[in-house]
């Protein structure tokens, strides 16, 4: 594990940093009289270059991911994965990734559209799988959702978008009863830093195997395994009304997100030093406080501490104790 560990940070970090995007971390590291404040230009390079490097050799971590998906539901005692299939890149990575683990007779998707759900969303799921030879299982979450609504007709796109969320997260876990199969997540490490995701929702999950990826890592990992182009290359959405797409809910994009975060989070720099490489401050404050705000998705429910041990606090074993 500490191997896997090891190679998975490697990843994270996209290699020697003895090039142009190392040389001016360097210069943000010795604050303003190392370096002027670069432009907006060089913000936009910075993307480039970040986003090259993530994605450099990334497909390494596809046996990485494969020997995690193996040990850890053989951990559990369990041999089946079950998971949410929505047709968009992340889902369709997991996947590809669970059949190459388990093989396609222990792994099970599910559908869960809504009657505004985008109908190339449910032909995109679909092309997964008969890539794959798997079986299709749809379930239409439209009558729950719409019978919860009925005494709620003003209810913002907001509610209905989380209801819809914890909704399909509920169907999953009860196949997982049917299956006797353990629920795989499908968030990636951009939304779980950012907090875009609905708490119980689809943040919800037993194992999460591309939780360590960044988006761009995700783009370059399903073109390594074999995902459709139509998938690759589609605008991201989590497709909870008409015509969102998850970049203009956020406000950037998922270049910027990612080396923004990139460098918050694995370079440890601290937000002004990212605003000298020449990123929008805006948009860096922006991720920065996101990142801090959501923070509470990625915790337990905080506990009132009464006794010596506390559950989570002073009662802390690894995941697998006991198993």
């Amino acid at each position: 594990m500490a191997a896997m560990q090891e190679a998975v940070t490697d990843i994270s970090r996209g290699g020697p940093t003895n090039d142009a995007h190392g040389d001016a971390r360097a210069a943000a590291q010795a604050g303003p009289g190392g370096a002027e404040q670069a432009g907006p230009q060089e913000g936009a390079r910075e993307v480039g270059r970040i986003g090259a490097r993530l994605a450099t050799d990334v497909g390494r971590a596809v046996p990485i991911l494969h020997a995690f998906l193996r040990e850890e539901v053989r951990k559990t005692g369990y041999a089946d994965v079950v998971f949410g299939l929505s047709g968009g890149i992340d889902s369709a990575v997991v996947a590809y990734l669970a059949v190459e683990a388990l093989g396609r007779e222990r792994v099970h998707p599910v559908i869960m559209p809504y009657r505004a759900s985008n109908p190339e969303s449910l032909a995109d799921a679909r092309k997964v799988l008969a890539d794959l030879g798997l079986p299709e299982l749809v379930v239409d979450i439209t009558p729950q959702i719409d019978a919860y609504f009925a005494r709620a007709t003003d209810a913002s796109a907001l509610r209905r978008g989380n209801k819809m969320a914890r909704e399909r997260m509920s169907i999953l876990y009860d196949q997982s009863a049917v299956f006797r199969a353990l629920p795989l997540g499908t968030s990636n490490k951009t939304e779980l830093l950012l907090g875009y995701g609905t708490q119980f929702g689809d943040l919800a999950s037993a194992l999460n195997p591309v939780g360590d990826l960044y988006k761009t890592q995700v783009r370059a990992v399903a073109e390594v395994i074999g995902v459709p182009q139509s998938i690759r290359e589609k605008p991201p959405s989590a497709d909870l009304w008409a015509d969102q797409t998850d970049e203009d809910e956020l406000g950037f994009t998922y270049g910027e997100a990612d080396a923004i975060l990139h460098l918050l989070v694995d370079e440890r720099l601290p937000a002004p030093r990212v605003v000298e490489l020449g990123f929008s401050e805006a948009v860096v404050r922006l991720v920065e406080r996101r990142m801090r705000q959501n923070h509470f998705k990625r915790r337990m429910p905080v506990i009132a501490k009464l006794s010596s041990r506390t559950i989570g606090i002073d009662f802390r074993y690894p995941r697998d104790w006991g198993m």
